[in-house]
């Protein structure tokens, strides 16, 4: 599957899309007619990859995995960029500086990566010394020049870079060359614990340097490349994006001919996993898991991954300007009933999320919803009252004005039977606090560029994934700036959680930094930016004779390993 997205180039993945999933050893047992409710989530840690030594895998093959979309910007800092599956190809594709282990733990890449390490703490210094066999596509080698375009495109200084987070790259001072053109320093104005997030992927100068190679050099295709992948060909009237082996790669080569990412509507997954016309499909809904769990040529693998599934509140637009407007929706929504939706029939129920940035099985982890933790239907009845909504009788909404309060649910056309049911589980408890909710379809391709990241819904529906760096959250909840609303298209914040934010990324005692960042999510709570509703599963169907993929959990896939057994 996919490789798990990190560091800036954050996913919001929607509901009805399974990207970057991958998968542990044995498989899970068939649970889910034998109270799987009851079970909790996987530990921290978990994964399932069925790993196995290059010994035993054939050289060569096709690896064909489906994404939800066709790719229309490749460059994960642009606030364009953030969808998932574009993040997780171009982390194919160029320098990955960083890997995770299983607990979600940074390491050095050694393919670009001879070291990287903090060498002074006042002022904060970070020196990394590079592959000197690492080079772009284009034949530059890799260098200071790469890292100093990138820090100046992302410190949010030039207006005219339309970056998606600044989050550590203004807090830089300076970058320069160290002893000599192989070492970089990177000195920062104040300390950022958070310093591996950075420069990961790494992209070419030639594409930071001016706003108009960052915004759209990247649209619709990847310019210059620097990993073992290359993409060989962009058909976009078969929807597919093939990436080959680089022949120019100076690491382990890969053991695939080609990896193949085919651009289909999530409800086409099952069937085209089936038959065999892609090697693995998103399990995680129920669904899909009972029409997959008969095949037995499949693996269910099960990983534990930061993956929270979100109801986002549009607070630019409308009803939802009035804080207690979103407050009294956090409180009509039932959680539990939404989570307990998503677990049936799996091998194990979702838990309820009440935290921003912890998942409940991460340490640091803090219920701080309070009040709103429960749905209160007369609290929230009350709040409406109060911001001048008038309740008209059972089944009717609210007015103001003259004006009924409606507001618009927008969910990609393509959503699976379960994002439709939660929708109308949404739109039915809403209605019993007297707002009316219509649910709107748009097309699935359209659904982030020109809805989600455009703040075009009043609520909707989606994931948020990979936030293993904190301070890469930073971007999902600060204060917009001008027309860049950053990754928070509901343009909800305040002074008092950004301050918080930023302390806590500059914060490196890490008990203290935990505590920042719970006081800024209880402020979230207040402010009713957005409502976590439950941990998403991590399950994956997969064909049985595929190696070192799957559910990486809170790690890294490594794709040139990954392959068919012999």
């Amino acid at each position: 599957m996919i490789r798990p997205v990190r560091a800036t180039a954050l996913a919001a993945a929607a509901v009805s899309a399974a990207l970057v999933v991958t998968a542990c050893g044995g498989g899970a047992k068939d649970s889910a007619d034998g109270g799987g409710q009851g079970k909790a989530a996987p530990a921290v840690g978990a994964q399932d990859l069925n790993p196995h030594p290059v010994e035993d895998l054939k050289q060569g093959g096709v690896h064909k995995v489906s994404i939800q979309q066709w790719i229309n910007q490749y460059n994960p800092n642009q606030t364009d960029g953030t969808q998932g599956d574009a993040s997780a190809i171009t982390a194919l594709v160029e320098p990955d500086l960083f890997t995770f282990d299983a607990k979600g733990v940074p390491h050095s890449n050694p393919d670009f990566l001879v070291s990287a390490k903090v060498v002074s703490s006042d002022p904060q210094v970070v020196s990394y010394e590079l592959n000197p066999k690492a080079k772009w596509s284009d034949g530059k080698p890799l260098g200071v020049a790469d890292f100093e375009a990138q820090w100046k495109a992302l410190s949010g200084k030039d207006k005219a870079f339309q970056v998606s987070s600044t989050s550590g790259y203004d807090q830089i001072a300076k970058v320069g060359q160290g002893k000599d053109e192989h070492e970089v320093l990177v000195t920062f104005a104040t300390p950022f614990a958070d310093w591996q997030m950075l420069f990961d992927p790494l992209l070419p100068a030639s594409l930071n340097a001016a706003p108009d190679a960052f915004n759209k050099g990247w649209a619709g295709q990847v310019p210059v490349t620097g990993n073992a992948w290359k993409v060989g060909a962009y058909d976009k009237t078969a929807k597919t994006i093939t990436l080959v082996p680089d022949p120019a790669w100076w690491g382990e080569k890969p053991k695939l001919d080609k990896y193949i990412f085919w651009a289909m509507d999530s409800k086409a997954r099952t069937d085209a996993y089936l038959n065999k016309e892609i090697d693995d499909a998103p399990a995680s809904a129920p669904e899909a898991y009972q029409r997959l769990k008969g095949d037995k040529d499949t693996d269910f693998r099960i990983g534990a991954r930061w993956d929270q599934v979100t109801l986002n509140l549009n607070g630019a637009r409308g009803p939802l300007q009035d804080v207690r407007a979103r407050q009294a929706v956090t409180l009509g929504v039932d959680r539990e009933a939404l989570a307990k939706v998503a677990g049936k029939d799996l091998p194990f129920r979702p838990g309820v999320v009440n935290n921003h940035f912890f998942m409940p099985n991460q340490e640091g982890y803090r219920d701080n919803a309070g009040a709103f933790g429960k749905r209160d239907v007369a609290r929230a009845k009350k709040l409406l009252d109060e911001a001048g909504w008038k309740d008209e009788g059972a089944g009717k909404p609210r007015t103001k004005d003259g004006r009924p309060l409606v507001l618009e649910y927008v969910l990609p056309a393509d959503a699976i039977s379960l994002a439709e049911d939660q929708a109308k589980l949404t739109q039915q408890m809403l209605g019993e606090i007297g707002i009316k909710v219509d649910l709107r379809k748009v097309p699935g391709d359209d659904y982030f560029d020109r809805y989600v990241h455009r703040g075009n819904y009043d609520l909707t529906q989606f994931r948020q994934v990979d936030r293993i760096y904190r301070s890469s959250s930073y971007q999902d909840y600060r204060q917009p700036d001008g027309d860049n609303s950053f990754n928070n298209p509901g343009r909800v914040s305040s002074p008092e959680v950004d301050k918080l934010l930023v302390e806590a990324s500059r914060t490196t005692d890490a008990e203290k930094q935990v505590a920042l960042y719970n006081e800024a999510d209880a402020k979230l709570w207040e402010l009713g930016h957005s409502v976590p509703l439950y941990q998403r599963p991590q399950i994956v169907a997969i064909r049985k004779g595929l190696a070192n993929t799957g559910a990486p959990g809170l790690g890294d896939e490594n794709s040139v390993r990954i392959g068919w057994l012999k």
